[in-house]
């Protein structure tokens, strides 16, 4: 399979820059190095956590980022003032579909609940054919560990499919995490809930 292009990768990751200077590291690195091979940033809008920092670093390395933040999360003054482009949307749902749109890719960075919500969201519409947009975890000092071994078990009692599982790739640092993404190939769709295919 040919390489995809990816012009627009969209970030998930944390609004809190986290306990270990690593995670803040990532984020600076693959803002960088995102602006360097001319990619988009797509990701939530924010100024701070790792969030600020992957936009900060994106933008001081000369590439383009562009927020999608919702309209109460601006008025709470944490919108991103310094992006070639902040959108503003009226709720969540519109945000995720909104960077959804924008985006030819998604990774995961380590963060919290809203994160782990958004990968998980970008992964089941990539299982249901809504999208054919490879998912990416960039597994900073093994923070992902506990998430795919609990993919793993999830493989092992027939509840996730290992084609599926195989919808995420996972890698340790971030060049290999974007040869990763432009090389994954993506199973077809299929009619999955069909009892024969169990």
């Amino acid at each position: 399979m040919p390489e995809r292009q990816l012009r627009s990768i969209c970030v998930f990751c944390g609004s809190q820059p986290g306990r270990r200077p690593v995670y803040t590291a990532a984020a600076r690195e693959l803002g960088v190095a995102l602006a360097s091979r001319g990619i988009r940033v797509i990701y939530g809008g924010g100024r701070v956590g790792l969030m600020g920092t992957l936009a900060d670093s994106a933008m001081a390395a000369g590439g383009e980022v562009v927020g999608v933040i919702p309209r109460d999360l601006l008025d709470r003054e944490v919108g991103h003032e310094g992006l070639t482009l902040l959108e503003v949307v009226d709720s969540m749902h519109q945000r995720k579909a909104r960077m959804a749109e924008l985006a030819d890719a998604f990774i995961a960075l380590p963060g919290g609940y809203g994160t782990f919500e958004e990968l998980f969201e970008a992964l089941t519409w990539c299982q249901l054919g809504i999208h054919a947009k490879p998912c990416g975890l960039l597994d900073i000092d093994g923070y992902f560990a506990g998430l795919r071994q609990q993919l793993e078990r999830s493989v092992d009692d027939g509840l996730l499919r290992p084609q599926h599982a195989g919808l995420l790739a996972v890698a340790q640092d971030v060049p290999a995490l974007l040869l990763a993404l432009e090389r994954l190939e993506l199973p077809p769709l299929r009619r999955w809930l069909s009892a024969a295919q169990t």
